[in-house]
C-alpha cells in the first residue's frame, strides 16, 4: 500500500545546512546593484564593505574591542588564516567532536605539525570541556554543524586563560549568546545562519589575538590571502573594508541584505527568537515519532541551528531513499546528514526558515519513512 502524500507542503523546502535559506522576502533584484561592475578598492565599494561590517557589528552586538575583517575562503579560510598566523607561540588543544574539528586537527597535526593535545568525543557526544588546559591555546567549534553538538555556554572558557580561545563560530552567531570577552578569536560565514552566500569568511579577533600578531612570528611561510600584518603592524584597513583580495560585491550585497533584514527582526534577539522557535517545532515532531530521535541526546548540548537525527534502523542508503523522495516531490532539499556522519537526517532550524515549514515538514518524514519502509519490505519478500 502506498503511503498517502500530505496535503500541504512546505512553502519554502530550503533546510540545507550550507548555504541554507535566504531570508524570507528575499528576491535578487532586491539588492543594492550600484557598487556592481565598480572596484572594491573604489569609493563606494569600500563604503558597501565598510557597512557590511557595521552592520554585522550592530547584529551581534559585538564589543568595540572586538575588529571584524572580510577574508577569502568561507570559514574553513577565515579560520585556516586564524591558525597559521597564530599558532606556534604556545602549545595548542584542538577540540573534535564532528567533522570540521577534526578538520582543525589535521591542519595543526599534520600541517603545522605542533604536536596538539586532541580531545575528542564520538558524534552525538561533547568531551570533558572542564579538562582543558587554558595556559594552551584551544581551537573548538561552538557549534557541531555536521554533529548537531554544540557547547552549551562559554562558562568552560577560562577568564584567566594564558592562551587562545579559538572558536569556529559557523553556525552560531547570530543563533547563541557569544560571550565576546571569552573570545580571542571567532570566525563564520554569512552562508549559514544569514542565509548569504559562500565563498566569503567573517574572523573577528579580540585585543590578545592582535597582540598576538604582532608579538610572533610563525615558523611557516603565508600565502598572501594570509597575511594580516603590514610592516609589524596589524594591517587595520583589512578590518575596515580594504580587503586581501577581491571580493564578490554581489555576495556582499546579499549579506547587507540579510543583515538589513534582521535588524528588521529586532537584531540578535529576534534572529534567536526565529531559531528557537524552529528548533521547538522539530523537537515536536521528533518527540511524537518512535523511529525519529537525536543524534545529540543532552539537550544542553543540542544544536539549535544544524539538527541531526537518528532514523530508526536506517543506513545511508535507506537515507538517500528517503531524501531523494522528499526532493522529488519539492517537499524539503538538502536534509541527508553529512557524508561524515552517521546516516541520519540534518535540519536546518537557522533563523531564515519559517516555523510553518518545519511544522509542515513533519507529515511528509512520515511519507518518506512510510514510503521506503514498504520499499525495502517489498525488496525482501
Amino acid at each position: 500500500m502506498t503511503a498517502q502524500l500530505p496535503a500541504r507542503k512546505p512553502a519554502r523546502p530550503f533546510f540545507s545546512s550550507g548555504p541554507c535559506a535566504k531570508p524570507p522576502g528575499y528576491a535578487p533584484e532586491k539588492l543594492a546593484t550600484e557598487c556592481l561592475g565598480r572596484s572594491h578598492r573604489a569609493k563606494i565599494g569600500k563604503s558597501r564593505l565598510a557597512l557590511c561590517i557595521d552592520l554585522m557589528r550592530e547584529v551581534l552586538e559585538l564589543p568595540d574591542t572586538h575588529r571584524i575583517g572580510i577574508v577569502p575562503g568561507s570559514d574553513t579560510g577565515a579560520f585556516e588564516m586564524a591558525m597559521w598566523t597564530m599558532l606556534g607561540a604556545r602549545p595548542v588543544t584542538t577540540l573534535a567532536w564532528e567533522s570540521f574539528g577534526e578538520g582543525w586537527v589535521t591542519d595543526v597535526a599534520k600541517q603545522l605539525k605542533l604536536d596538539p593535545t586532541i580531545v575528542r568525543a564520538d558524534y552525538g557526544q561533547l568531551p570533558d570541556l572542564g579538562a582543558v588546559d587554558w595556559s594552551n591555546d584551544v581551537l573548538f567549534t561552538w557549534n557541531g554543524t555536521t554533529s548537531g553538538v554544540r557547547v552549551p555556554n562559554g562558562d568552560w572558557i577560562a577568564d584567566d586563560r594564558e592562551g587562545l580561545c579559538f572558536a569556529d563560530a559557523t553556525s552560531a552567531v547570530f543563533a547563541y549568546d557569544i560571550p565576546w570577552d571569552k573570545i580571542d578569536v571567532a570566525t563564520f560565514s554569512w552562508q549559514k545562519v544569514l542565509g548569504g552566500e559562500g565563498g566569503h569568511g567573517v574572523l573577528i579577533l579580540g585585543p590578545r589575538a592582535v597582540e598576538r600578531l604582532e608579538q610572533h612570528t610563525p615558523a611557516w611561510p603565508l600565502p598572501k590571502v594570509f597575511r594580516l600584518m603590514s610592516k609589524g603592524k596589524l594591517a587595520e584597513g583589512v578590518f575596515k573594508g580594504e580587503t586581501i583580495n577581491t571580493p564578490s560585491m554581489l555576495a556582499v550585497e546579499d549579506a547587507i541584505f540579510a543583515l538589513e533584514w534582521a535588524k528588521g527582526l529586532g537584531g540578535l534577539k529576534g534572529l534567536q527568537a526565529r531559531s528557537d522557535a524552529n528548533a521547538a517545532a522539530l523537537d515536536k515532531i521528533v518527540a511524537e515519532r518512535s523511529w525519529l530521535s537525536h543524534l545529540a541526546a543532552d539537550a544542553a548540548s543540542r544544536s539549535k541551528t544544524s539538527v541531526c537525527l537518528s532514523v530508526e534502523g536506517a543506513d545511508a542508503d535507506f537515507i538517500k531513499a528517503m531524501t531523494g523522495a522528499l526532493e522529488k516531490q519539492g517537499a524539503a532539499y538538502d536534509i541527508a546528514g553529512y557524508r561524515d556522519a552517521p546516516a541520519g537526517l540534518r535540519i536546518w532550524c537557522g533563523a531564515t526558515v519559517d516555523t510553518a515549514d518545519i511544522e509542515a515538514l513533519g507529515p511528509w518524514l512520515d511519507w518518506a519513512y512510510e514510503t521506503v519502509v514498504a520499499e525495502v519490505q517489498a525488496a525482501n519478500s
